[in-house]
């Protein structure tokens, strides 16, 4: 009853009171996810063909950029229509600026991506968008006979939340029966105290990082300590690229299903995966293309890179954004019943754990979010070489203050240890591993458990 209470009432309060029409976009996506295809096409080239109407007279960037093609919003007809297009690239948003905001945005938020990628990037959305990305994972939770209100863990790194819990947020999580864990430090210290917290909340779901999860379900076997006994129901995994391995430790020691996201700050809520197991696009908001090296469409059952339009993102659009990902759409409907497409196979980016000299392992992002917003850094890579040693490879561009490696240093001795040695390395361009395939966050110390990695 209390959840009921908190889904139908106090979320949706919390919501209104912040200016969001989620309750009202989950309920519409709760009945369009059973369209058929055409149908759900016509309802997302109707989306498509009023953004880009709308960008075109009020976004100052694609105003002049229709212009210089000769494009005509009016006239899209077709999802693919999209491809007289180029595409949007982070070179593109860093370089434009200001000139991506739509003339009417108010109150936009400014946000950065997780830098897992190399590249950090500075963008900002509006309240549409932080709207329908609530109601697309909110859709996806009830999916799995879970809602907002039963008690949750949240396993997570981003400072976004972390650094966010003062005292509103604290009494909001407490009504909403949510609780927080920092995914930085993984120390068998911490991770007896991930484990005890677990079992006292006895969380229906859980949330977080795959390779988090898979290290406190490990840890826990380790122990002898049942996490199977709790009633969760599922466990939801975002933000890396899920392993078979980990799904595996995850499930066996929760005793649930576990279910992938995908998606990021920048892209929003691309995937997620249903009981039957589906891997199921947010098609009413989000537009996927699957292009080759040449930017060319791939077919379905081929490998090509993931761009994306989301449209409903005027305030600051993204308009087939090249998120850098590898994805395969599938070539069969789930079993589910849901029109949504789906993609197969998603081959995102991974983070690993790194190691500190005292041997507290710790999530990558603690070492990401040093870099990551530092003004003029084009890409980045750390090697952690051994405990006592660690290079940071630097792509600077212009703007980039060579003053601030002093506090690159400092924050990775910070994290890492006062002794621990290291070394920055500028360098021209940062190289891909042998599978084509980037690695941002790599150590070569034993002990960490990183994801496995097919690089």
């Amino acid at each position: 009853m209390y959840t009921r209470f908190a889904s139908s009432f106090l979320f949706p309060l919390h919501e209104r009171l912040k200016g969001h029409d989620s309750v009202a976009v989950r309920r519409r996506m709760e009945k369009t996810q059973w369209l058929g295809a055409e149908q759900l096409d016509e309802l997302r080239v109707a989306r498509l063909r009023s953004l880009l109407q709308d960008i075109g007279d009020h976004v100052p960037y694609y105003r002049d950029l229709f212009r210089q093609q000769g494009f005509d919003p009016s006239g899209v007809q077709r999802i693919q229509d999209l491809q007289a297009l180029p595409f949007l690239t982070k070179a593109v948003i860093r370089g434009q600026g200001d000139a991506l905001k739509h003339a009417a945005a108010r109150r936009l938020v400014r946000l950065n991506t997780g830098g897992s990628s190399g590249e950090p990037l500075i963008f900002y959305i509006g309240n549409e968008r932080v709207s329908h990305d609530v109601a697309a994972k909110w859709r996806a939770t009830r999916w799995w006979g879970v809602d907002i209100g039963d008690p949750e863990m949240v396993v997570w790194g981003s400072p976004i939340e972390l650094g966010a819990q003062d005292r509103v947020r604290r009494v909001r999580d407490a009504l909403l029966r949510t609780e927080l864990l920092s995914a930085f430090e993984m120390s068998e210290e911490r991770l007896d105290g991930f484990v005890a917290a677990i079992r006292r909340r006895r969380p229906r779901m859980l949330f977080g990082y795959p390779s988090a999860l898979a290290h406190i379900a490990r840890h826990a076997e380790k122990r002898g300590v049942r996490l199977d006994d709790l009633g969760v129901r599922v466990v939801f995994v975002t933000s890396e690229r899920l392993y078979d391995d980990q799904r595996r430790s995850i499930s066996r020691a929760f005793g649930c299903s576990v279910a992938n996201g995908y998606g990021g700050r920048d892209a929003g809520f691309i995937a997620h995966e249903c009981p039957a197991g589906g891997m199921h696009l947010t098609a009413e908001d989000v537009i996927v293309e699957l292009v080759d090296a040449k930017g060319q469409p791939v077919p379905h059952g081929s490998p090509g890179e993931v761009v994306v339009t989301h449209l409903a993102t005027r305030d600051f659009p993204f308009v087939r954004y090249r998120t850098g990902d590898v994805a395969t759409f599938a070539t069969r409907s789930c079993s589910c019943g849901r029109g949504l497409p789906l993609l197969e196979e998603i081959q995102g980016r991974t983070t690993d754990f790194v190691v500190a000299a005292d041997g507290t392992v710790m999530h990558g992002l603690a070492l990401i979010y040093i870099l990551r917003d530092l003004p003029g850094l084009q890409a980045f890579k750390v090697v952690q070489e051994s405990r006592l040693c660690t290079r940071v490879q630097i792509v600077a561009g212009e703007g980039f203050d060579g003053a601030r490696h002093g506090d690159i240093v400092r924050g990775f001795k910070r994290r890492l240890g006062e002794s621990v040695d290291v070394v920055l390395e500028m360098v021209d361009h940062i190289p891909p591993e042998k599978s084509g395939k980037f690695r941002y966050i790599v150590s070569h110390v034993a002990g960490t458990e990183p994801a496995t990695s097919d690089a």
